[in-house]
């Protein structure tokens, strides 16, 4: 009988064709396109980048809940029916909301989980290449912003 303890199993594949939905308002999420869109490899499973998304849905929702009520009080019943220009015959707004909510899962995984090399000159390479948390962050606001209408930046006097 051996001592050895394997060190984890492999990843698993990805599950295709899972999405996340809300609220009808708004679009659902396909969880192979946000890997894909985000470079997401197995090591992280469905399971957790499912959790990462439903954590990111939650805080875009919940940021854009005055605006959505106000579209749906406007007549609109769902973000593909508000007016907006369109890109590839899709909604703006679409793109828009996606995108936080990518940049949102973005920043949840790569709090938890780095692609790394063993070595130094690797991890410093990962460093200069990969977004951060901060860049990911950034891009949900700047997208939440957008589908508001209001300035990316605030500027205060001290």
């Amino acid at each position: 009988m051996s001592g050895f303890i394997p060190g984890g199993l492999p990843p698993s594949p990805p599950v295709p064709g899972v999405h996340i939905n809300s609220e009808a308002f708004w679009p659902s999420i396909d969880l192979d396109k946000l890997r894909e869109t985000l470079r997401i490899d197995s090591s992280v499973t469905t399971a957790r980048l499912e959790t990462a998304i439903i954590a990111a849905v939650i805080s875009v929702n919940r940021d854009l809940a005055a605006w959505r009520e106000a579209q749906q009080v406007a007549g609109h019943t769902s973000l593909e029916a508000v007016p907006s220009e369109k890109i590839q015959d899709q909604s703006q707004l679409v793109y828009l909301y996606k995108r936080a909510v990518e940049c949102a899962a973005g920043a949840e995984v790569s709090e938890r989980y780095r692609g790394y090399d063993t070595t130094a000159s690797g991890n410093k390479k990962a460093d200069e290449t990969e977004p951060t948390i901060d860049d990911y962050r950034r891009d949900q606001r700047w997208a939440v912003r957008d589908i508001l209408g209001t300035s990316r930046t605030t500027v205060e006097l001290l």
